[in-house]
Protein backbone atom coordinates (compact mmCIF):
# COMPACT_ATOMS: atom_id res chain seq x y z
CA UNK A 1 0.00 0.00 0.00
CA UNK A 2 1.09 3.89 -0.58
CA UNK A 3 1.22 6.06 2.57
CA UNK A 4 0.05 9.54 1.62
CA UNK A 5 1.35 12.15 4.33
CA UNK A 6 -0.22 15.73 3.65
CA UNK A 7 1.78 18.73 5.24
CA UNK A 8 0.83 22.72 4.55
CA UNK A 9 -2.24 23.63 5.66
CA UNK A 10 -3.24 26.31 8.22
CA UNK A 11 -4.91 29.96 8.38
CA UNK A 12 -4.46 32.00 5.79
CA UNK A 13 -6.24 35.28 5.22
CA UNK A 14 -8.30 36.06 2.10
CA UNK A 15 -5.83 36.79 -0.91
CA UNK A 16 -3.10 34.71 0.88
CA UNK A 17 -1.19 31.50 -0.06
CA UNK A 18 -0.11 28.67 1.04
CA UNK A 19 1.33 25.66 -0.63
CA UNK A 20 0.21 22.18 0.59
CA UNK A 21 2.51 18.97 0.32
CA UNK A 22 1.77 15.18 -0.16
CA UNK A 23 4.69 12.58 0.44
CA UNK A 24 4.21 9.10 -0.49
CA UNK A 25 5.82 6.29 0.98
CA UNK A 26 7.23 4.79 -1.98
CA UNK A 27 7.67 5.96 -5.62
CA UNK A 28 5.05 7.80 -7.36
CA UNK A 29 6.47 7.61 -10.66
CA UNK A 30 4.47 4.94 -11.43
CA UNK A 31 1.55 5.90 -9.90
CA UNK A 32 -1.05 6.83 -12.87
CA UNK A 33 -2.28 10.01 -10.79
CA UNK A 34 -2.01 11.96 -8.15
CA UNK A 35 -4.64 14.54 -6.95
CA UNK A 36 -5.99 17.02 -4.31
CA UNK A 37 -9.31 16.55 -3.38
CA UNK A 38 -11.06 19.07 -0.29
CA UNK A 39 -14.09 18.99 1.49
CA UNK A 40 -15.93 21.28 2.84
CA UNK A 41 -18.24 21.14 6.37
CA UNK A 42 -21.72 19.52 5.23
CA UNK A 43 -20.17 19.53 1.90
CA UNK A 44 -18.96 16.59 -0.79
CA UNK A 45 -15.47 15.43 -1.65
CA UNK A 46 -14.76 16.85 -4.47
CA UNK A 47 -11.66 17.19 -7.08
CA UNK A 48 -9.98 19.88 -6.59
CA UNK A 49 -6.59 19.58 -8.88
CA UNK A 50 -5.27 16.40 -11.01
CA UNK A 51 -1.70 15.58 -12.27
CA UNK A 52 -1.05 12.39 -14.25
CA UNK A 53 1.78 10.12 -14.79
CA UNK A 54 2.57 12.56 -17.91
CA UNK A 55 1.80 15.63 -16.42
CA UNK A 56 -1.42 16.18 -17.97
CA UNK A 57 -3.34 18.41 -15.40
CA UNK A 58 -6.83 19.14 -14.70
CA UNK A 59 -8.77 21.77 -11.96
CA UNK A 60 -11.81 22.36 -11.05
CA UNK A 61 -13.24 25.86 -12.48
CA UNK A 62 -13.54 27.78 -9.23
CA UNK A 63 -9.89 27.00 -8.91
CA UNK A 64 -8.45 27.50 -12.24
CA UNK A 65 -5.86 30.37 -12.72
CA UNK A 66 -5.38 30.73 -8.65
CA UNK A 67 -4.10 26.84 -7.92
CA UNK A 68 -1.19 24.62 -9.12
CA UNK A 69 0.01 21.01 -8.93
CA UNK A 70 3.56 19.92 -9.57
CA UNK A 71 4.55 16.29 -9.06
CA UNK A 72 8.39 15.97 -8.10
CA UNK A 73 8.65 12.24 -9.03
CA UNK A 74 12.36 11.81 -7.47
CA UNK A 75 11.17 13.39 -3.90
CA UNK A 76 8.04 11.22 -3.91
CA UNK A 77 6.22 14.30 -3.45
CA UNK A 78 3.53 16.17 -5.02
CA UNK A 79 2.46 20.06 -4.56
CA UNK A 80 -0.37 22.21 -5.06
CA UNK A 81 0.63 25.87 -4.56
CA UNK A 82 -2.62 27.86 -4.00
CA UNK A 83 -2.74 31.45 -4.36
CA UNK A 84 -5.20 34.18 -4.09
CA UNK A 85 -6.97 31.95 -1.56
CA UNK A 86 -11.09 32.51 -1.01
CA UNK A 87 -12.50 32.18 2.37
CA UNK A 88 -14.78 29.08 -0.10
CA UNK A 89 -11.47 27.48 0.02
CA UNK A 90 -11.40 26.58 3.59
CA UNK A 91 -12.01 23.00 3.54
CA UNK A 92 -10.12 19.46 4.70
CA UNK A 93 -7.61 19.12 1.70
CA UNK A 94 -6.77 15.66 0.87
CA UNK A 95 -4.10 13.59 -0.93
CA UNK A 96 -4.88 10.88 -3.43
CA UNK A 97 -3.13 8.87 -6.03
CA UNK A 98 -4.37 6.83 -8.17
CA UNK A 99 -2.29 2.90 -9.06
CA UNK A 100 -3.16 0.07 -10.70
CA UNK A 101 -4.07 -2.00 -7.37
CA UNK A 102 -6.18 1.11 -5.82
CA UNK A 103 -6.89 4.28 -4.98
CA UNK A 104 -4.88 5.67 -1.44
CA UNK A 105 -5.61 8.41 0.82
CA UNK A 106 -4.12 10.42 2.92
CA UNK A 107 -4.96 11.41 6.77
CA UNK A 108 -5.94 15.21 5.34
CA UNK A 109 -4.79 18.78 6.54
CA UNK A 110 -7.04 21.33 7.07
CA UNK A 111 -7.06 24.73 5.07
CA UNK A 112 -8.83 27.65 6.48
CA UNK A 113 -9.21 30.90 4.80
CA UNK A 114 -10.58 33.86 7.14
CA UNK A 115 -10.00 37.52 8.35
Amino acid sequence: QVQLVESGGGLVQPGGSLRLTCRASESIFFINAMAWYRQAPGKQRELVARITSGGITNYLDSVKGRFTIARDNAKNTVYLQMNNLKPEDTAVYYCNALRHDGSYWGQGTQVTVSS
